[in-house]
């Protein structure tokens, strides 16, 4: 049986399964098999398949008909330039995220700068690879995203800091130029709502924050200024339902320089604030 015949095989069991696009995921599923760019697994469909690699092609996409999020069977996840390992240890990364990192560099890449919440390590390690900060923190409460978060680090052979704390309170005493975080940001019924992939195999520690969603949010925004430089940004991910409540609540806090930011599909997602207005480069 040729690669051709078995792409088209799981193709159909994905489609049976109700995957939105089976025929890519089928390609991208045997691309990862053979460590091959979905170009070089097309040029090679005609290939014949030995049997261990039929078998193990199969297993991942019985993984992927059963609801497994791709990147959790792939193993891995792209984060603007960066290749990260992905397990059910942190949050799948997500293209929309990396808007974070557009803002935070535009307003900041010197200094010291922490990752709040930092799950896989995708924005720590995206600051220590574009950045020019001195240093980089990453901080979480759950000790697994935390070892995901180092192995993705060795993976990437990126330096950043790795510490086990619920938001900032293990940094006392230090300050920052720039925070950056994606917290969790939706109720207990909005997690219940969501696709049942998400709920079944993504932490849900890392999505629900207090009966409105906005625990974490407000946490940061209340004691975030203790934390940075004058003149220091925190640019967070927003829920996009609650960007004006967190924007409200920034300035009741005492943050300058507020703004509301859209994300890629054009809903507002970021929220940016300063702490003063020293200047910050």
């Amino acid at each position: 049986m040729t690669a051709a015949n078995l792409i088209e095989d799981a193709t159909v069991r994905l489609r049976a399964a109700g995957v939105v696009k089976p025929k890519r995921e089928a390609n991208r599923l045997w691309a990862w098999m053979h460590s091959r760019n979905l170009g070089e697994a097309y040029l090679a469909r005609g290939e014949a398949a030995d049997d261990a690699a039929a078998t193990a092609f199969a297993a991942a996409v019985l993984r992927r008909a059963a609801g497994e999020p791709l990147a959790y069977v792939l193993g891995s996840a792209g984060f603007r330039h960066l290749d990260l390992r992905c397990d059910r240890r942190a949050l799948i990364p997500r293209p929309e995220t990396e808007g974070v990192i557009e803002l935070a560099l535009a307003r900041v890449r010197t200094g010291r700068a922490l990752d709040v919440g930092t799950g896989s390590g995708c924005l720590a390690l995206a600051l220590a690879s574009e950045g020019e900060f001195d240093e980089v923190v990453g901080v979480d409460r759950s000790p697994e995203a935390l070892e995901l978060a180092r192995e993705n680090g060795r993976l990437t052979n990126l330096t950043v800091r790795w510490l086990e704390s619920d938001l900032m309170e293990s940094l006392q005493g230090e300050r920052f130029r720039l925070i950056v975080s994606n917290p969790p940001y939706l109720t207990a019924a909005e997690y219940d709502a969501l696709d049942a992939a998400v709920r079944a195999w993504e932490p849900g520690l890392a999505l629900v924050s207090g009966e409105d969603g906005m625990d974490a949010t407000r946490r940061l925004l209340d004691t975030g200024r203790a934390y940075l430089e004058d003149g220091g940004w925190l640019v967070m991910e927003l829920d996009s339902n609650r960007s004006e409540l967190a924007a409200a609540h920034a300035r009741e806090a005492g943050w300058s320089d507020v703004g509301i930011w859209n994300d890629l599909y054009g809903r507002p997602r970021f929220l940016t604030v300063r702490n003063g207005r020293g200047t910050s480069v």
